[in-house]
């Protein structure tokens, strides 16, 4: 695969994917801010509006303010732009599922990033699932890309391993 089409590819679904997440966040503010939660699927699956100011599980939301806009915001952005320029960088070398993966981690880094600098630290969270009591935190789609991304990103490298021992290469 050239990497002319490989730059836009990352482009694209990364674009895809950002506007997922910002397009869903809206919807949520729209539909669910002032709505109990509601539930699918025997309670497996929530929907219920939620705006976090920390990380995951709201960790560092008390933070003082310098503090957590360095931590959450800043560190963020600059591990964001490492990650572009790496995939800049060894784009050549990555299969459609690596460059995927990337797209994914990027895209969910992004998104989040948006919330946090232009809406005060305040990222939109409305999905949840578990079974009785035992549930996850609130999420969002750049949650679930982050975590397809890595999830994706073993998958390739364990492939890409398997087929080297093979003797061939996945490009």
């Amino acid at each position: 695969m050239k990497a002319k089409f490989k730059i836009i590819t990352f482009c694209l679904l990364s674009s895809s994917f950002i506007s997922c997440d910002q397009v869903t966040k809206k919807l949520a503010k729209d539909n669910l801010m002032y709505q109990g939660p509601t539930s699918y699927l025997n309670d497996l699956f929530r929907l219920e509006y939620a705006e976090n100011t920390g990380a995951a599980l709201s960790l560092g939301a008390d933070l003082p303010q310098p503090f957590n806009f360095i931590l959450l915001s800043i560190i963020p952005l600059v591990f964001m732009l490492a990650v572009l320029a790496y995939v800049i960088i060894k784009m050549k070398d990555f299969s459609l599922l690596r460059l995927t993966a990337f797209a994914l981690v990027f895209a969910g880094g992004i998104g989040n990033l948006i919330d946090r600098i232009f809406r005060d630290r305040h990222v939109t969270d409305f999905m949840n699932l578990g079974i009785h009591h035992i549930r996850t935190g609130i999420f969002n789609v750049a949650d679930v890309c982050i975590t397809a991304g890595v999830i994706v990103l073993f998958i390739s490298y364990n492939k890409e391993q398997q087929l080297d021992a093979k003797g061939t290469r996945l490009t």
